[in-house]
């Protein structure tokens, strides 16, 4: 009995290679019809032929999918026998639609890297070489379907051998694979001086450059999703200048690595993390350096951990391995504060400065893609960063969305985000967004969003940070002027915890620990240590940190010791406080005027604006402990007293004060770590202690909040990452019946917050 059946499949089914496997599969199973792809990042299959042999079709589609493909919905319905007599691959339907995943930059496969090592390989030192299964996707893409004509690929048109094997269904990794190219017909790389006179082409400009490197000359290197900055990891003198060119005093640089074998010669490896490099998105994964170190202290200055990560391209592998140490500095080549330049123009006027020569190629890079950066916190895998590799796949919602949702994220480190149907997708990293470039991608990469997923926005609704001064909130309000749309501001650590709640699929009410830097409360102060019960309609504040004083406002950030001051303020009067800080030399390190400027600070305490944020009570234990003074980027303080921390059976006392709200005394934390420091117990070993502290009193607010309704605890913000306070919020927690979740497919930070606005806004909505 002959019938037909169309299958729509959604999910990663677009740049994967599914059409030539589907190919594959109706030339075994002897069934007739087509395959293409459709708007939306989908695909569509028409297949006809005897019942059997459909059934057998539907059976390894099911049993089989190339690697990098992923379903996540699949229809097949019964439809009308057209009398095919063959079965082919169509060209894409972009009038078609049905919403799909748009397809993230896979780094190259382990065939593809054998080919461009191998001298009988046409393939033979090709920096360029892909297949179906890797290559950039996201970041080559003009629009959807993913085809080559929408790509940047368009500007190569395939040789007669290339196009041979596109056309051969033997072929299983070139057959129809859209990026494929060849030293003949593909991208073509150069080598240039800072002044951009030419210098080498070809693999020669690449093995020039792994000698530059090792000559100590910094190499701005375009890759994939924009240009990198590479140097040498053991030089000096070359992180040196580099330092001082990019006015990057302290902040760690990545270091990429030729292979495993390299990269346990300078961290610490065990399986996970392994996977984790070997993985096709290919992130940077902080991890312990190895104490007989191989690099510079120049890398990392003042920490435990070094961000490695393998090559992703052909060309960053042939690179490091014209270099002697087969490792080095591979660092984002943006001037501090913007965006990562993606075309020569911006690599000219804007990395001259900072570089002396410039690798690049002549392939257009579309949407920018910063590296992906993850850690591993109490053995889970925590998103600092979410870029290449992982942007942008969408998540599944545990509701239906009534009207789309266009979310504009925080500030620092942000992301935006589109919701429709029951999916979310978030852009990439953004950048902080009160800085011009980064404010104008933000808006960019939403606009590719809502043109891809065909999203309304006169029948969407927008949302925001509710703090009123964020650029991103009042690029929404703009919006909401201008389309006619409704508009919701969403209180910042709400929104932290309705983003873990919607990477977790859950739909009841939970307690939650916000823990960062900063979030406008309904109070109009700074929170940033807060205990709440939420639901995505509503949430209530249980407790939180104690406030505390922050003299200067934004200026007690970025000095420490200003913090400190505050705090010690409530306990000593200004000459006995002056005494103390003096003797830990706190006042000489901590205050570039000294005690002058120790006293004025002391004198503006009585107005300065409050905090309950986890951050700043970080910030004034790093001051205490000398660890860190001065904060010159995002987290300094903090990153470095969980660096020196030593491991202690001791936690400092906790002295929870219950009001109408439970309030953790922070005073007592830090006037406790005093006597400790004064009495000779080691820094580190405070260090742990505090940051313990802060965990466990924030676990015990939590499990005196839990009522029986309440089955899991979830803990986000920028402070999550953080081993030791997630230890102390496991310890407090560990007799209840509360389970502790964290985000992990997206960032702790601010970077997952447009997550948690989308479903907060629909809920308030409908």
């Amino acid at each position: 009995m002959l019938k037909a059946v169309i299958i729509r499949a959604s999910g990663i089914v677009q740049g994967v290679g599914f059409r030539p496997f589907i190919y594959r599969l109706a030339m075994r199973s002897g069934v007739k019809g087509y395959v293409k792809n459709i708007g939306g990042s989908a695909v569509e299959i028409h297949i006809e032929g005897r019942e059997e042999d459909i059934d057998r079709f539907l059976k390894m589609f099911n049993d089989e999918k190339p690697s990098v493909a992923c379903l996540e919905y699949v229809q097949v319905t019964e439809a009308e026998i057209e009398g095919y007599d063959a079965f082919k691959i169509l060209e894409s339907d972009p009038y078609s639609y049905r919403s799909s995943i748009i397809p993230p930059d896979f780094s190259i496969c382990e065939d593809c890297l054998r080919e461009v090592l191998d001298p009988s390989s046409r393939f033979y030192l090709y920096p360029f070489h892909s297949c179906a299964y890797c290559g950039p996707r996201y970041s080559i893409i003009e629009k959807i379907p993913y085809d080559r004509e929408n790509t940047s690929m368009k500007d190569f048109h395939l040789c007669s051998k290339c196009l041979g094997e596109y056309h051969d269904p033997e072929n299983t990794r070139r057959f129809h694979a859209q990026g494929i190219s060849c030293s003949e017909c593909g991208p073509k790389i150069m080598l240039y001086t800072r002044d951009y006179q030419p210098i080498y082409s070809g693999y020669d400009a690449i093995e020039y450059g792994g000698k530059l490197i090792d000559e100590g000359y910094i190499v701005a290197v375009k890759g994939i999703g924009g240009f990198h900055i590479a140097a040498s990891a053991t030089l000096d003198s070359a992180l040196e200048r580099l330092r001082k060119r990019k006015k990057r005093p302290s902040k760690p640089f990545a270091v990429m690595v030729l292979d495993i074998e390299t990269a346990s010669s300078l961290v610490k490896l065990n399986n996970e993390a392994i996977e984790l490099l070997k993985s096709k998105e290919r992130p940077i994964v902080l991890l312990d350096i190895r104490e007989e170190r191989r690099i510079s202290s120049l890398v990392a200055p003042g920490l435990k951990q070094l961000g490695i990560f393998l090559p992703y391209t052909s060309l960053h592998y042939l690179l490091l391995k014209n270099t002697y140490d087969k490792f080095a500095v591979m660092t984002s080549g943006n001037p501090q504060g913007e965006p990562m330049c993606i075309d020569e123009e911006c690599a000219r006027n804007k990395l001259s400065d900072f570089v002396d020569y410039f690798l690049v190629h002549n392939r257009k890079i579309i949407n920018r893609v910063d590296d992906s950066v993850v850690r591993f916190t109490r053995g889970r895998i925590s998103i600092l960063r979410r870029g290449r590799g992982y942007a942008p796949l969408w998540t599944t919602l545990p509701l239906k969305l009534k009207k789309p949702v266009i979310a504009f994220g925080a500030m620092l480190q942000s992301a935006g985000a589109v919701g429709f149907e029951d999916k979310v997708v978030l852009t990439q990293y953004i950048g902080d967004v009160d800085e011009y470039y980064c404010f104008r991608d933000l808006e960019r990469y939403l606009r590719l969003l809502i043109e891809n997923y065909r999203v309304d926005i006169t029948s969407s609704i927008v949302t925001a940070d509710m703090h009123p001064r964020y650029p991103s909130t009042l690029l929404a309000e703009e919006w909401a002027r201008r389309y006619g749309t409704e508009i919701y501001k969403v209180q910042h650590h709400w929104a932290h915890i309705a983003s873990a709640m919607a990477e977790h699929s859950l739909n009841e009410e939970v307690l939650g620990i916000a823990i960062d830097g900063v979030g406008y409360g309904l109070d109009k102060t700074i929170w940033g240590g807060e205990v709440l019960r939420v639901s995505y309609n509503d949430f209530e504040r249980v407790g939180h940190l104690e406030l505390q004083p922050m003299p200067g406002g934004d200026l007690a950030v970025r000095y420490p010791a200003r913090m400190l001051a505050g705090i010690l303020s409530k306990k000593f009067d200004q000459d006995e406080l002056v005494t103390i800080l003096a003797k830990l030399k706190i006042t000489q390190k901590g205050f570039m005027q000294g005690e002058k400027e120790l006293r004025l600070v002391l004198r503006q305490i009585q107005d300065s604006p409050k905090t309950s944020s986890t951050g700043r009570i970080l910030d004034a234990a790093s001051a205490l402990l000398g660890v860190c003074f001065e904060k010159t980027y995002e987290g300094e303080p903090a990153v470095r007293l969980e660096a020196v921390s030593r491991k202690s059976n001791e936690i400092l006392d906790v002295k929870i004060n219950y009001s109408e709200k439970a309030v953790l005394d922070t005073t007592s934390i830090i006037l406790n770590a005093l006597d400790l420091l004064i009495d000779g117990v080691d820094v580190g070993e405070i260090a742990y202690m505090i940051q313990k502290t802060l965990g466990y009193g924030l676990g015990l607010i939590a499990s005196r909040a839990a009522k029986r309704r309440h089955r899991y605890l979830l803990l986000s913000g920028g402070a999550a990452v953080n081993d030791y306070i997630v230890e102390g919020v496991e310890e407090a927690i560990k007799d209840t019946r509360l389970m502790l979740l964290l985000p992990r497919k997206f960032p702790v930070n601010d970077g997952g917050i447009s997550l948690g606005q989308v479903v907060i806004a629909a809920h308030l909505h409908s």
